[in-house]
């Protein structure tokens, strides 16, 4: 049996920890990270699948076959998953994004042979039953319905669709009723074989086990498994933006917000570093490999000072994510009741080029990295976000030990790094500027 290994960089929390890169001969990619605190193990298995891997028609079925892997395959069936996760004090959840989709569970270590038996069986052995499919059109439904009660969704999903004209992050995550709608079965099913393999997926454990011990598991449960074809890649490139776009969302809602998107660089470019620095400036400092992480309040951040202290949001905040390609930088607000929009937006592009015309003074960039240096040691705490961490830039940055790197770059970023990236990417043919406007009647619908 042909594997290679590596042994990654020290690990900054717990210090002294290493992670391990494991490839088994069917293409399947393992990271192990040793965390010997406590009697706990994070599993989390990561499908180079989400949202830019689909098409219009099919939109969202990346999350509708996330919510069929919970219904149980050959070895689990319906309603088995979990409750032999929880009924064994462990906890379990999944996500669907534009560039994965991921499961993990958290267990006691001695029950790790359940989480990969799990993991196992969702590779190659759920059968997505028909009738369970057509039971969780509704459940996905009502999800984006959920969403929909959010004016910001509104907006959020019309700038996406409106910066991007050719690349599939176009399309979101949830997809529109139309499609949750039409979708079939055997759509689902189809999607589930093109994607779901063992070549096209990473298992990381991190946690209380002995790490060649481990590996005999792993190799047990995943070995007879074969390798897959793997879909074609993503060969879309977006066409570099030649000027501003503007829309305007107009629906039921409580008041108006504005967000103005930047088209931003991936997580693997030198600039995406700046870039969370920038943010953080303008809106307070929150861990960029965070999963579920706090975020700071921001209060002594540029844009709180400017529109919310000065009472023209109740709301403002800025936003970058790291990304497999190039995606989007942006800003935000929500209006106060009788203040002119005019004026919001001008405040947000004028903090934005101020950072472009003079940087960040030496104390301001100081705070900057000490607020998120704490927030990054924040988002490491546990087996679970350590193994989400490492998975996630392993994915998104194409380097496990990103999740090390990356945060150590991040103390780094000068001032002059910080202007250099305003100003290349904040600029007026690179961004789209979105409104909502309620539609329900009222000052705030005319103003």
């Amino acid at each position: 049996m042909a594997t290679q290994d590596t042994v990654g960089a020290r690990a900054a929390a717990p210090p002294g920890a290493s992670f391990r890169t494991t490839e088994l001969a069917n293409g399947l990619r393992v990271l192990t990270r040793e965390v010997r605190e406590r009697p706990l193990v994070g599993v989390w298995m990561w499908y180079r699948v989400g949202g830019r891997n689909e098409l219009p028609g099919i939109t969202g079925v990346s999350h509708w076959v996330e919510h069929m892997l919970f219904k149980g395959g050959k070895r689990f069936g319906k309603g088995e998953i979990t409750k032999e996760v929880t009924r064994r004090g462990g906890a379990l959840n999944a996500f669907t994004w534009i560039d994965c989709t991921a499961y993990f569970e958290t267990l006691p270590s001695s029950e790790i042979d359940l989480s990969l038996a799990i993991q196992s069986d969702r590779v190659y052995d759920t059968q997505i039953d028909a009738g369970e499919a057509e039971s969780e059109r509704t459940v996905v439904i009502s999800e984006r319905e959920g969403s929909e009660n959010y004016p910001e969704f509104w907006l959020r999903e019309e700038i996406q669709a409106v910066a991007f004209r050719e690349h599939p992050y176009r399309l979101g995550v949830i997809g529109p009723k139309s499609d949750l709608r039409a979708m079939t079965r055997e759509d689902l099913f189809a999607h589930y074989k093109r994607h779901y393999m063992t070549n096209n997926a990473t298992l990381v454990i991190a946690g209380d086990f002995e790490t060649d011990r481990l590996l005999e598991r792993v190799h047990a449960e995943f070995d007879p498994l074969p390798a897959g074809e793997l879909p074609p890649a993503l060969r879309i490139e977006e066409p570099q933006q030649t000027g501003e776009r503007r829309v305007v969302v107009r629906r039921p809602g409580p008041t108006r917000y504005v967000q103005i998107a930047y088209r931003a660089p991936a997580a693997s470019d030198p600039d995406a570093a700046p870039m969370v620095l920038l943010t953080s400036v303008l809106s307070g400092a929150s861990s960029p490999i965070a999963w579920g992480g706090a975020r700071g309040l921001g209060r002594s951040s540029r844009l709180y000072r400017r529109l919310v202290d000065g009472e023209l949001a109740t709301e403002a905040s800025a936003s970058f994510d790291l990304t497999q390609d190039p995606y989007l930088f942006t800003v935000d607000a929500t209006l106060r009741v009788g203040v002119d929009g005019q004026k919001v937006e001008q405040a947000l592009l004028e903090e934005v080029d101020r950072i472009a015309r003079d940087g960040v003074s030496d104390e301001e960039l100081e705070r900057t990295r000490r607020q998120l240096r704490a927030q990054v040691v924040y988002s490491l705490e546990g087996v679970t976000n350590q193994g989400f961490a490492l998975g996630f830039m392993d994915l998104v940055a194409r380097d496990a030990a990103a999740w090390e790197t990356f945060p150590l770059r991040l103390q780094g970023v000068t001032s002059e790094e910080i202007r250099t990236v305003a100003k290349k990417y904040l600029v007026e043919q690179n961004r789209t500027v979105g409104w909502f406007h309620p539609s329900n009647g009222g000052s705030e619908a005319a103003a």
